[in-house]
């Protein structure tokens, strides 16, 4: 997956943004202002900060080697993720887990605007 295939991936979410709050070189996934993913889309190798559930989240590192804790991030609930290193499909769900579980942080009213009740 590319840099701008990560974006796009990203973006699609209903409500999802991009802003630059720790500068330009890093972009921060949000979906109603709460973070979902994060990335320096012209790093090397291509990574990605996404929230997951901590039992997934052992899972996940166990399974692949790509997978690591959150760099600068809650370790518990946050995984780093090595893009080349995992199958697209299984990235693809990893990201969607991430926006799901924000966005079931978020109040009633607003999940129910992004159509995610």
């Amino acid at each position: 997956m590319t840099p701008q295939e990560l974006r796009s991936l990203c973006l699609e979410f209903n409500g999802s943004t991009e802003e630059f709050p720790f500068g330009p070189e890093t972009s921060v996934f949000k979906v109603l202002g709460k973070m979902f993913a994060l990335s320096a889309l012209d790093g090397s190798p291509l990574t990605v900060n996404l929230k997951c559930d901590p039992d997934e989240a052992v899972r996940f590192r166990e399974k692949y080697e790509a997978v690591a804790p959150g760099w600068h991030m809650n370790k518990r609930h946050w995984n780093t993720v090595t893009v080349s290193g995992l199958p697209a499909p299984v990235l693809r769900e990893m990201i969607e887990d991430s926006y799901d579980l924000v966005v079931a942080g978020l109040p009633k009213a607003e999940r129910l605007r992004l159509d995610r009740p």
